[in-house]
């Protein structure tokens, strides 16, 4: 479905959300592709943050009143018309694969905006954002790419097997950010029918550095995480294996950066492990905010159950923490064991314990070692540059 042009190529970007200002990843993406002369439309439900990277069109939202939501269906439809050749091709594809008209007519009412487009490629940026639409880039005659991350292929499947039967034989490229996660391709049906591009995440280098390092004895020692508080962030058992170290003798502070469903749980999870006078809930804050903590910190941990890779591992490695995570999916990529930080198997809180207590008995000569070579890793292998050629790639290979 490869189309001839002037340009480098247009590009749809599907999301549920434009991106806010903390995630670099989309941002950082967009501004690389149009630099690199790449025509660029995002297509989202909301824009909160008045993302202005590059175009960006709303997608038709339901009402619950009958009158308005008949009226905007009405203007929607009436919309299409001029696009009836994209719209028969989607039609005919939709009911070669057995869908009937009313999920029919209302993907073409969600996605009404995106049957508009001229587009070389149309690509979803999470996996769980294709499902339903895995025909409109053929009914476009581009190409279709879709990003596995880690939830969308981690976790929705096990709840909604072989939701993604349809996808494999559809999508014309596929990207993944951790050689963990295209594994998962394969434990949930995909066998090789388009190719696979690994592109890990990346971050500012620039702006997450520093030359000081955090291998002086302070006391009491001070921890650091920056995450969702969700269940797949594997906090209570961080928590778990705190109060083991507690329980030792070692006094420490422990600090959380973000929001999330998991707030009381964990609040209470503290209560009930005694706590209170070593954790602090911060909630969700800004870049300049979450630096600020990360240079008075010394040891990060990030022991999540399910994690895709995790930029806020990157982040603390480039500020120069000491990082100890577990081995879900993308972590033991992100931090090489013994190397440049330490991983841990997940859900066991002893064994996170005792790897907090030899990390600290560390003489200082070789955390310095271990916090030289991770800044150096994650300079090299993890900055926005690099990424944004890798993905100048991906797309140059599909239009």
């Amino acid at each position: 479905m490869t189309k001839t042009n002037t340009h480098k190529g247009r590009i749809g970007l599907l999301l549920s959300a434009a991106p806010g200002y903390s995630e670099t990843f989309f941002r950082s993406k967009i501004v690389g592709l149009k630099e690199s002369g790449f025509d660029l439309v995002l297509f989202c439900s909301e824009n909160q943050h008045g993302f202005k990277g590059c175009p960006v069109v709303l997608l038709p939202q339901q009402a619950k009143n009958k009158l308005i939501l008949g009226i905007k269906l009405m203007w929607v439809y009436l919309g299409l018309l001029p696009y009836v050749k994209t719209l028969r091709r989607f039609v005919q594809l939709e009911r070669t694969d057995g869908q009937a008209w009313l999920p029919i007519l209302k993907r073409l009412y969600t996605h009404a905006p995106v049957f508009k487009q001229d587009l070389d490629c149309l690509h979803f940026g999470f996996g769980t954002l294709a499902l339903g639409c895995e025909n409109m880039a053929a009914a476009l005659q581009a190409d279709m790419a879709v990003s596995f991350r880690g939830f969308d292929i981690g976790v929705y499947p096990i709840k909604h097997p072989q939701c993604y039967s349809s996808l494999w034989d559809k999508v014309s490229k596929i990207h993944v950010i951790s050689d963990d996660i295209k594994q998962l391709l394969y434990s949930h049906g995909f066998r090789d029918q388009a190719p696979v591009v690994k592109i890990t995440p990346a971050i500012d280098t620039h702006y997450f550095s520093t030359e000081q390092g955090h291998v002086g004895e302070e006391y009491p020692i001070q921890l650091i995480t920056v995450a969702r508080l969700h269940w797949k962030k594997g906090l209570e058992y961080t928590l778990e294996a705190l109060a083991l170290l507690k329980q030792q003798g070692i006094a420490f502070e422990y600090r959380i950066i973000g929001s999330g469903p998991e707030e009381e749980a964990l609040k209470f999870a503290c209560y009930q492990l005694g706590l209170q006078a070593q954790v602090f809930f911060l909630g969700k804050l800004g870049h300049e905010k979450v630096r600020q903590h990360l240079t008075q910190a010394q040891y990060y941990i990030q022991y999540s159950v399910q994690e895709g890779f995790c930029n806020a591992v990157l982040e603390a490695q480039a500020m120069g923490l000491l990082c100890v995570v577990s081995d879900a999916e993308g972590l033991a990529e992100n931090v090489l064991e013994g190397k440049t930080g330490w991983v841990v198997a997940k859900r066991q809180p002893k064994a996170l314990t005792n790897k907090l207590i030899e990390m600290i008995s560390l003489p200082n000569k070789e955390k310095a070692k271990v916090m030289e070579l991770s800044k150096n890793r994650v300079k090299q292998v993890f900055n926005l540059e690099k990424q944004q050629k890798l993905f100048e790639t991906f797309y140059d290979d599909n239009i």
